[in-house]
């Protein structure tokens, strides 16, 4: 399966954000140690708390925030968020696995933020943690379905961070400069 060297988009948010330095895909062409079973089901479970903490915590922002545009987008990362719960769900059963019923803690962190900066501040931070995540993930998949299928959580992923870093910088204003 093809390794991905450069997931993170070129974005001044979430350049500094890399994969780690011992990420196998870094390696080039070093063999790659493949998950073993119980660890990718612990992988994929940790995977869809993290999702359903990220969708629990959007729905619940889309209701409080204020901000028509900003509930709109809360709503539909919510959406992409829940998806992405509904697959991992499925490949945790298809591999043999239980699916957790545990919501991470991103969600009660989330919540805990003051103000709308704070809170998008987390969850770009949240987003590129999964990106740092799946990144590293992906070349240890052995299974097609699967890789198919984090590879596309990846890309939205991806294009959330962005999606999101448009609308702060469109409907936020700037503060100005100290001083000024």
């Amino acid at each position: 399966m093809p390794c991905r060297t450069n997931a993170m988009p070129d974005h001044p948010r979430t350049k500094p954000v890399n994969p780690p330095a011992s990420s196998p895909c870094l390696a080039h062409g070093l063999p790659v140690q493949p998950f073993a079973a119980d660890e990718l089901l612990a992988y994929l479970n940790d995977m869809l708390e993290s999702e359903r903490a990220g969708a629990r915590g959007l729905s619940q922002l889309s209701k409080t925030v204020g901000l028509p545009a900003f509930a709109n987008l809360f709503l539909e990362l919510a959406k992409d968020e829940g998806r992405f719960c509904v697959m991992l769900r499925k490949h945790i059963g298809r591999l043999g696995g239980v699916p957790s019923d545990a919501t991470g803690k991103f969600y009660d962190k989330l919540l805990a933020r003051e103000g709308l900066v704070a809170q998008l501040s987390l969850l770009d931070r949240g987003q590129a943690a999964v990106v740092i995540s799946l990144t590293a993930a992906l070349p240890r998949l052995r299974d097609a379905e699967l890789h198919a299928d984090l590879d596309e959580m990846l890309d939205a992923h991806v294009r959330n961070i962005d999606v999101a870093n448009a609308a702060a910088a469109a409907w936020l204003p700037v503060d100005p400069a100290p001083g000024v």
